[in-house]
């Protein structure tokens, strides 16, 4: 089998003019009500559901939306909150260090910087990129395994690595689209250019992208 070709610079400023012509302000699907609850949100979806974390993390933000509200809470009033996602045990007590980091290092407040953030527990990388896209406005690319997949499968940017598919992609997405493209791949991976069936006669990128096994539309 030929080796897959890679897009074009003109091709991927094409793609990302459509996918900014369908949903102009793309937005993440989790529930949060201000920084901190996303930033806890964000760090509950490491191998869970955006449904599975909302539906533990609505009746939980009812009540904690600070992280002084977090430590009152403590480990084991957050475990009945969110029992029903994965790892929980884990992400409890990261989420508790976490709390504590903010009031004693940042006055509670989220920090904007990569560096910062990723100080804190249970906060990686990809997680600094998505609150720092979502809160700050900071044009980051998080990788996570539905744009991993949309990277490779379309020729927008390969990589054996998230870290090699996210620098890939910063070199090639036109600095216009970055605020955005996260979201318009993540999207696309997960309802349309899905893992095991990818929907191609759906796909409204399905001209230009160079995935071999690919169905052409009718």
């Amino acid at each position: 089998m030929a080796r897959q070709k890679k897009l074009k610079p003109d091709e991927i400023e094409e793609i990302f003019a459509r996918f900014q012509a369908k949903d102009p302000a793309p937005r993440g699907e989790l529930y949060s009500v201000n920084n901190y609850t996303f930033l806890v949100a964000v760090a509950l979806s490491a191998q869970a559901t955006d449904i599975g974390v909302n539906k533990a993390t609505r009746p939980l933000f009812e009540i904690v939306d600070s992280p002084e509200k977090m430590l009152e809470l403590g480990e084991n009033g957050l475990i009945e909150y969110i029992k029903t996602i994965g790892l929980y045990r884990n992400k409890a007590k990261n989420i508790i260090s976490m709390a504590q980091a903010l009031i004693d290092n940042h006055n509670s407040v989220v920090p904007d910087t990569r560096q910062k953030l990723e100080a804190l527990a249970g906060v990686g990388r990809k997680t600094a990129n998505v609150v720092l896209n979502h809160c700050f406005g900071q044009p980051t690319i998080a990788i996570d395994t539905h744009l991993f997949r949309v990277s490779n499968r379309t020729g927008m940017a390969f990589g054996k690595t998230p870290l090699a598919v996210e620098t890939g992609l910063l070199k090639v997405i036109p600095d216009q689209y970055k605020l955005h493209a996260h979201h318009w791949m993540i999207l696309h991976g997960r309802y349309i250019c899905k893992a095991r069936k990818p929907s191609c006669s759906n796909c409204l990128i399905n001209d230009l992208c160079t995935f071999q096994k690919k169905e052409l539309k009718k």
